[in-house]
């Protein structure tokens, strides 16, 4: 009897948050040790499903880094890295194309779809939902390096996305964008993330990591982040490497209306569902 009343307070717990987040959207970048091990993938399904039930409405944006690094060696292509980005002939946007949008998007579709929600895979050229251009990269010396179809994202169309929302769909994005001429471009997928927060005016941003949050200087978790921090931190060389673009992207949905970022350990089963109905939360929370 005693854990069956300490389960019914975890839900009464949970109750001020469902009523405050009801109606609102969630974006979630999907990615890491979340994504690639079997057991934590069923518990994101259901975690997200979750949600949808409750009221909320979760938007996937989804990586796949690993994945196409795999296939293109596989194929006898070694990938090339430039500043962090993936150099991109059309040869690789090809296999991009082929991990993000044709395998990975539907597996992450076909699980939500078999633990019981209604998933929908998007790419950006669906419905021209992503506008991107050619991204310039500039070394330290301010010489320009053409790395290929890598592209920044210019616009989101929300419509789409509002759309598959109102009629109970979970919609789960691939960060592949179109150019002014249709060609395609593989964009960072936390930038991706940021972008669809702020064009959907989210509520919350949600990265899934494989660390516990961002760490201060002397390597301690640290909880909450004010945007001035942030900014701090990054021009003080501790944040780095692959916390740079998803502090960025943050930042950016920050900027435009979102209430609040996270960066979680995609690691911890439910990691979401702990830091949206409790009190205590987990990760690193970064507000403006």
């Amino acid at each position: 009897m005693e854990r069956l009343i300490e389960k019914a307070g975890t839900l009464m717990e949970a109750l001020p948050y469902i009523r405050a987040f009801s109606g609102k959207t969630l974006v979630i970048k999907y990615g890491g040790s979340a994504m690639e091990s079997p057991n934590l993938a069923e518990g994101f399904a259901r975690d997200v499903i979750l949600l949808k039930y409750v009221g909320m409405n979760p938007v996937i944006v989804h990586g796949g880094g690993p994945q196409i690094g795999a296939l293109m060696k596989r194929l006898g292509k070694e990938p090339r890295f430039v500043g962090g980005m993936r150099v991109t002939d059309e040869e690789t946007m090809e296999i991009v194309e082929m991990v993000l949008v044709g395998r990975i998007n539907k597996e992450i579709v076909g699980l939500i779809n078999h633990q019981g929600g209604r998933a929908v895979g998007l790419s950006g050229k669906d419905g021209s939902l992503i506008r991107a251009r050619k991204r310039t990269h500039r070394t330290a010396t301010g010489e320009e390096i053409d790395i290929g179809l890598v592209g920044d994202v210019e616009s989101v169309n929300p419509e789409p996305i509002r759309l598959l929302d109102e009629h109970g769909f979970i919609p789960v994005i691939a960060p592949v964008g179109v150019g002014e001429a249709g060609e395609s471009y593989n964009i960072n997928a936390d930038l991706v993330a940021g972008e669809v927060a702020a064009a959907l005016q989210a509520e919350k941003l949600i990265h899934l990591t494989d660390v516990e949050g961002i760490k201060g200087p002397g390597g301690d978790l640290i909880s909450t982040l004010s945007q001035t921090e942030a900014r701090r931190l990054v021009g003080g060389g501790v944040i780095e490497g692959g916390m740079l673009p998803k502090v960025e992207s943050a930042l950016r949905a920050l900027e435009a209306g979102t209430a609040k970022a996270h960066i979680l350990d995609g690691r911890i089963p439910h990691a979401i569902l702990l830091e949206i109905f409790t009190r205590e939360g987990i990760g690193t929370e970064i507000v403006l």
